[in-house]
């Protein structure tokens, strides 16, 4: 870095003059030494951080109601933190150090002197301090870190009260769910020889093990089986204990004191299970499977003797359930609206006739019922808790501090427990992407696309080097948190992948908890949550942006606004303070212009200025060279500068203006006009949505990544150029191609096989000639039924 520091001062240094020169090159020989050293330091520091970073994600999960070791592993979060921020600085300085222009801006006297490079050492310094001295506070405090026996001890003790509890609850209490309790009786009482494994799917706190258990005791069910046991496996379950507890429930205590079960070995264990179970019709539930490799040695255990037995599976992951048969697998739903106030009812006016809710709550009622969203976990323990309280302004204060009653209230414990299973479960990698989903608010949408780029912006997804995009990596994620019950699917677009993901407002509620605690992000203007702001790393600003406390913000990472009638100038105002910024999103908000502040924050990646008024981008974005996103959807820019085309880490550019629709009545949205060369922008993957020239289709060819196109305005006297650039990409996935006008004919003849296209619309006239090659591209690619008509000689439109 020393070496680029003296090339770009030399270059200043020039256009000064000789003495100049001279002098500044006195200053950086003194300096060089200094720059050496610190070079070294930076790759320890980076290095410190990979570690702590690994360390937190391997023994926060871990350790369950170990105040002294939360409060010292906060602190830890804190080095890592300060860590991060020191390379964060040192990347803001480094893109700075050779933007030639900011040399000038902020006078040349102001940088050479080193002063911003010189504090690094003393922070450095003091973060090895504040590492050394932790690990001296461990000691000092008896913390085990790793030893977690007696944590695993509690935690499996409060998961096995938890589940035994839902076990013993009594069938007249249950309420929904009877297809699934039918389904369920109907294929363990069906005639089949062979072993049936089965499953019951869904999150946390649905009544998987409830149902499942008024099944297991129905006395016809049990008198058709020979043996039965239910067995509770949990996420802390040892191999060995397993199968002494299904020696323990299947043999009596003679035979089991004669075999000496107890001191035999894993393998001998199975063999005996095996033996017992190889002429005998058995029913065995395994309840709450956390992980498939539990399968591995029961799948032996339990005898394949063809008399017609029955295993069952409660879990509340999917890959999990995927072991049972085909079409043996219930996922199970939150309860619909009425059948939550019946359960609610039962619970909270259980010493009523009738279970009747009084008039002077039953607003109240609907209000809490309403926020447990069919979650019978959270109505069953609400209700329950209510039950003792008749006074409406108790029941008013129970509702608008139902978040804080979630964090804090002992009695409400169950939920959190229950639910924080599944995030403790979690890998690192997995739990800072979910964590972060909990900063939208209540009951959004999150879209697949969005989130994905998001997560990568802020380095949340890993770069695995083998062809496969981080994209591509992201939406493996997604994919597995569904698969854990923690995000549903909203809605999947034509193609059949996943479009929008929701979350349960309870697990949101308690996440964004977690996420406040940790200082990962905060959700401002979420109810219970209006503090914090200033330990935040990333900010979510829902509502009362005017009343947050922004003031540290140097150390934000992300800023999302969702606050449309906060006014311009707080915007500009706040903005000025996030030095550091990876993510800015200001979708919706109150502007009519980049502020300048906005291009000199160098390490930004992501920069969303959609459905504003913005009309220009500065030629000074060319600072941003690390940008990876650009959303000017619905904005007003009619062109982008020259100076765009160098932003070389450009994943996804998305540009569409929108016009005052109050002053046009026709023609108010159309492409943004791009000027100068996009050959340089070797990273895209998603360009939409464009207008055409020669040039730019032609440029187009060198976009190898490019998976999604959106071009309009296309000419007749393009297309020779435009099919020749489409098959210079090999991974074009999405393609959108808009005429200039109604009355230009495009000649479909010379298109070649696009090998890796999934969605393809056109908008324009086709002639005779034309529409049937168009229709026999799209029936060859497609197959006949993908073709879908538009109105007469406007087009086709594909998926």
């Amino acid at each position: 870095m020393a070496d680029a520091l003296f090339i770009v001062l030399r270059k200043v240094a020039l256009s000064l003059g000789e003495e100049a020169l001279q002098k500044i090159g006195t200053e950086v020989v003194e300096v060089a030494p200094i720059m050496t050293d610190f070079e070294h330091s930076m790759k320890q520091i980076e290095g410190e951080l990979l570690i702590l970073q690994a360390f937190i994600g391997q023994v926060s999960a871990q350790r369950f109601g170990d105040k002294a070791f939360d409060a010292w592993l906060d602190q830890v979060r804190d080095v890592a933190h300060e860590v991060e921020d020191i390379i964060d600085e040192y990347a803001y300085l480094t893109v700075q150090a050779v933007d030639t222009s900011s040399f000038f801006k902020r006078k040349f006297h102001q940088i050479k002197n080193f002063v911003a490079w010189q504090k690094f050492h003393s922070q450095i310094s003091q973060v090895e301090t504040r590492i050394q001295r932790l690990g001296e506070m461990r000691n000092r405090y008896g913390l085990l870190v790793g030893k977690v026996d007696k944590k695993n001890d509690f935690q499996l003790a409060n998961q096995l009260y938890m589940s035994d509890s839902a076990y013993l609850t009594d069938n007249s209490e249950i309420v929904g769910h009877v297809d699934e309790i039918g389904q369920l009786t109907e294929w363990l009482l069906e005639e089949r020889q062979d072993r049936n494994l089965m499953a019951v799917f869904g999150m946390g706190g649905l009544g998987k093990t409830t149902i499942t258990s008024s099944v297991y005791k129905n006395q016809k069910i049990i008198t058709s089986f020979d043996c039965h046991a239910w067995i509770t496996v949990s996420q802390t379950f040892q191999v060995e204990e397993l199968l002494r507890e299904i020696i323990n429930q299947l043999i009596d205590e003679r035979a089991r004191k004669a075999s000496g079960f107890l001191a035999m070995r894993r393998m001998r264990l199975v063999e005996v299970i095996q033996s017992y179970l190889q002429d005998k019709k058995y029913f065995i539930v395994l309840d709450d499977v956390w992980d498939k490799d539990v399968w591995l040695f029961l799948n032996y255990a339990f005898a394949r003797n063809n008399c017609g037995s029955k295993v069952l599976i409660t879990t509340r992951r999917k890959d999990v359930s995927s072991l049972a048969a085909d079409n043996y697998v219930i996922e199970l739903n939150t309860l619909n609206y009425a059948e939550s106030w019946e359960l609610f009812c039962k619970k909270a006016f259980r010493s009523s006739q009738d279970n009747i809710c009084p008039e002077n709550v039953r607003s109240w009622a609907h209000k809490i019922v309403a926020n447990c969203q069919g979650l019978p976990l959270a109505i069953v323990t609400i209700g329950s808790i209510l039950a003792y309280r008749d006074k409406e302004h108790e029941w008013a204060f129970f509702y608008k501090q139902l978040s804080w009653q979630l964090a804090n209230n002992p009695e409400l414990s169950w939920i959190s427990n229950v639910l924080n299973m599944s995030l403790n479960d979690l890998p690192c990698y997995l739990r800072s992407c979910f964590l972060y989903c909990a900063l939208y608010p209540e009951d959004y949408k999150i879209k697949r696309k969005l989130i994905s780029k998001l997560w990568i912006a802020e380095g949340l997804v890993e770069d695995r080097g083998d062809g496969t995009t981080m994209e591509e990596v992201a939406e493996c994620y997604l994919t597995e948190l569904t698969q854990r019950s923690l995000l549903l699917v909203t809605e999947r677009n034509a193609c059949g992948k996943a479009r929008t993901f929701l979350m349960h407002d309870l697990v949101r509620e308690l996440t964004s908890i977690v996420a406040k605690n940790e200082k990962f992000g905060i959700a401002f203007g979420d109810v219970g949550i209006s503090q914090g702001c200033h330990e935040a790393r990333r900010l979510c600003i829902q509502r009362g942006a005017q009343t947050s406390n922004t003031s540290a913000g140097s150390r934000l990472h992300s800023f999302i606004l969702f606050d449309t009638e906060v006014p311009s100038s707080w915007i500009y105002d706040s903005l000025s303070r996030f030095r550091l910024l990876r993510v800015l999103c200001l979708k919706f908000a109150n502007v009519e212009e980049v502020p300048g502040v906005v291009t000199e924050l160098y390490i930004l990646r992501y920069l969303d200025f959609s459905h504003t008024k913005v009309k220009n981008i500065p030629t000074s974005i060319k600072k941003l060279v690390n940008l990876q996103v650009l959303d000017l959807r619905f904005s007003y820019v009619k062109e982008l500068p020259l100076e765009l085309t160098m932003l070389t880490s450009l994943r996804h550019l998305h540009v569409f203006m929108v016009h005052d629709l109050q002053e046009r009545s026709r023609d108010c949205f159309s492409a943004t006009k791009i000027l100068g060369s996009i050959c340089h922008l070797k990273n895209l993957q998603a360009l939409q949505i464009v207008s055409a020239n020669k040039d730019l289709v032609s440029q187009l060819g060198n976009l190898k990544s490019l998976r999604s196109l959106a071009i309009v305005k296309v000419r007749q006297c393009y297309i020779a150029e435009l099919w020749n650039s489409l098959t210079e990409m090999p991974n074009l996935s999405r393609l959108v191609i808009s005429a200039f006008d109604m009355d230009e004919v495009l000649d479909f003849r010379m298109l070649k096989p696009l090998p890796h296209l999934r969605f393809f619309r056109l908008a324009g006239k086709l002639d005779a000639v034309n529409n049937f090659c168009f229709a026999e591209y799209l029936a060859n690619k497609f197959g006949p039924g993908a073709i879908k008509h538009a109105p007469t000689n406007c087009g086709y439109s594909s998926t």
